[in-house]
């Protein structure tokens, strides 16, 4: 930090990212340069009785050694002064961009001299009547491993090359603005950047406003900001070590005023002001049929040597000529992601009575089932598992939202919004809650989801709820970015979420990101330690946790700013270089997650406490206010997962059993 500049233009790594890759490279230079002395050890007498092309291989030997001695030494000072300094302290290595445009022009001779070498290795032009085979075969390595660094060489600075470092704009209309021009630009590129890398996906009209949509939020969130891929993976090491740091402090607050947030293991408890639709036994429940709708691709990840033979078995051959109870659609021949809902859920042919698999940019997977444990006609709806459903998931631009009883100027996640639709109007095209309610009129309609799945399925029921009145949402990890402030509070009344420990997408939005990049700012300004520090203290984080005495010496101490004299004014960058980097906003509409939100926690464990290895649990209604902050935890992304959630409310379901009463007819799994 900040970019690094060379050769007129900034590139996608800093100074200070050298020495990682520099000590690999010292270390294959080293390796090459003792296989190549003994070489030249044992064959460079040899050469002066060759009929012809000594000389040529005598250079060849004594040139590259030299070359590889002073390439190893020059990455050696490289290592040396990309080391010095904290991550901003630029002045310490000053010296490091030379350095390294003197490296990359050393390829110039390396390059010669290994075509020095191809040309003995496989060219009859050096003629010695001596042969050993350990030079030549020592020779004929090198020279392959040579070409290929090179290749690697090159494709490096192909990737760090920032598109934009070098280009000059200028505005040829008065009134567009030169901030506009850059948008416009990083954007442009950012869309050329996802039709390359996602060539395969389908180009249509909502794959290309996904793309847009998606490059003008990496535009927004990193334009201008001189941040390199290295400092936001150091700011999150940093901002795991701060929050520690915080929540030490908080929990000690907390402890002398007593004021500790209320979580409760006693299910009852918990849910005594709740209507007796919200309970932990049916959101088990729906949770199981929330991980059905994964599919085979989760039979095979929970049953990673067992998964194939479990899909053999309850797949269904010759499907195209035999009959079967279930109208699906978008599955393969033999019906495999059929037979993953199967397995997961217990459910049988008959109680399944459609299945949609299609997955596009705004269209999920859905089922719709009668579940007879319940007594509700149940709409499935997936979470992310695609990359499809991943620009889904990024086109986050608010959308208005209309609907009956819906508080006026609403919004709402604009991709998870049109996936409602799309599944609305499949519904109703094909009438089938009419022909589900036909069979089974006595049963209510419930809308279930994980993630990406909970948020369309909350919205799909703020459609729909105007032709059914008494439906009910249980959503599972719903994300944070969802529905203005009113729409969510709306959703309350109808609407269960349920979330698990320090959930990552929970806490995800557009704002709470943007909060989240001013916070990696901070703490990279603040942090004392070079880059290469943080990234070893990080890989001790995630192996043995944050000591404790990381937490306050990972931090510069606080004291006046001394002045500068001109010749030092650039010692240290403050970080953004633009305060309009921090104020600027990609929307102006704050969005929340939906429905009453359930969060279950660990509960926090004596010293005797823990030798016992099993988790217990801990839960609380908390408000989508709760939600505002990300949070950089080691379960952060563990506890989204959806075979996690389900363990976790089966768990808490085992512990008390408080909610058998209510709903019997379950099997507590």
């Amino acid at each position: 930090m900040p970019a690094l500049t060379l050769f007129g233009r900034k590139w996608l790594a800093g100074t200070d990212d050298m020495v990682f890759p520099c000590l690999v490279e010292v270390f294959i230079r080293v390796l090459w340069m003792s296989l190549l002395g003994v070489a030249t050890c044992r064959y460079y007498g040899a050469t002066y009785e060759c009929s012809a092309g000594g000389e040529v291989a005598r250079a060849y030997l004594v040139g590259k050694l030299t070359l590889l001695a002073a390439a190893s030494i020059l990455l050696l000072v490289i290592i040396n002064r990309s080391a010095q300094g904290s991550i901003v302290d630029v002045h310490a290595r000053r010296h490091v961009p030379v350095l390294l445009a003197i490296k990359i022009l050393m390829l110039i001779p390396e390059i010669g001299w290994n075509v020095m070498g191809t040309i003995w290795a496989y060219m009859n032009v050096i003629q010695c009547d001596e042969y050993d085979h350990y030079t030549h075969t020592a020779i004929d390595v090198i020279v392959c491993l040579d070409w290929l660094l090179f290749a690697l060489a090159l494709f490096t600075l192909f990737m760090v090359m920032d598109p934009i470092g070098s280009v000059q704009l200028r505005g040829s209309q008065p009134e567009v603005s030169l901030e506009t021009l850059h948008h416009r630009k990083v954007t442009r590129i950012w869309v050329r950047r996802f039709r390359w890398i996602f060539c395969w996906l389908i180009r249509d009209k909502q794959s290309h406003e996904a793309f847009t949509q998606v490059a003008g939020l990496m535009s927004s969130m990193f334009r201008d900001t001189d941040l390199v891929p290295t400092d936001i993976i150091a700011g999150f090491v940093l901002l795991r070590v701060k929050q520690k740091r915080e929540s030490r402090e908080q929990r000690r607050i907390e402890l002398i005023a007593e004021q500790r947030l209320k979580y409760t293991s006693d299910a009852r408890e918990a849910f005594s002001t709740m209507p007796s639709w919200m309970s932990i036994g049916k959101a088990e429940h729906y949770m199981r049929l929330s991980l059905s709708v994964y599919s085979c691709t989760m039979v095979m990840f929970i049953n990673c040597f067992t998964g194939i033979f479990k899909l053999l078995s309850a797949a269904t051959c010759c499907v195209c000529i035999r009959s079967k109870p279930t109208l699906v659609q978008g599955d393969n021949c033999c019906l495999c992601s059929l037979a993953g809902v199967k397995i997961i859920s217990r459910l049988t042919d008959k109680e399944i009575l459609y299945a949609s698999f299609k997955n596009h940019i705004f269209e999920l997977p859905f089922l719709i089932v009668a579940d007879h444990k319940t007594s509700n006609i149940v709409v499935v709806i997936r979470g992310s598992l695609s990359l499809r459903d991943v620009f889904t998931d990024l086109t986050a631009l608010p959308e208005k939202l209309e609907a009956p009883g819906v508080p006026s100027d609403s919004y709402a996640h604009k991709g998870m919004l049109l996936c409602a639709m799309k599944i609305k109007r499949e519904l109703e095209e094909n009438n089938l809650l009419e022909k589900a309610f036909t069979h089974f009129p006595n049963y209510g309609l419930v809308i279930t989801g994980h993630s990406l799945g909970a948020g369309t399925g909350i919205l799909l029921g703020i459609l729909i709820r105007s032709v059914y009145p008494d439906l009910k949402v249980y959503g599972f990890a719903t994300p944070g970015g969802l529905l203005s402030r009113l729409a969510a509070k709306y959703t309350e009344s109808f609407a269960m979420t349920v979330g698990v420990g320090d959930d990552f997408i929970m806490r995800l939005s557009v704002e709470n990101f943007e909060d989240l990049r001013t916070q990696l700012f901070n703490v990279l300004q603040s942090c004392r330690l070079p880059k290469y520090r943080v990234f070893l203290n990080g890989f001790g984080y995630a192996m043995f946790g944050v000591p404790t005495r990381d937490l306050e010496s990972t931090w510069r101490v606080e004291r006046p700013t001394p002045k500068l004299n001109s010749k030092h004014k650039q010692r240290e960058v403050l970080i953004p270089p633009h305060s309009d980097v921090i104020s600027r906003r990609y929307t102006r509409v704050r969005m929340y997650s939906g429905g009453k939100i359930l969060h279950i926690a660990r509960k926090r464990k004596t010293k005797d406490e823990k030798r016992n290895d099993d988790e217990t649990y801990e839960m609380r209604w908390l408000t989508a206010e709760d939600f505002l902050e990300l949070r950089i935890m080691p379960r952060m992304l563990l506890d989204h997962f959806p075979h996690n959630v389900l363990k976790t409310l089966t768990t808490v379901l085992e512990e008390q059993r408080t909610e058998i009463g209510e709903f019997p007819q379950l099997t507590i799994v």
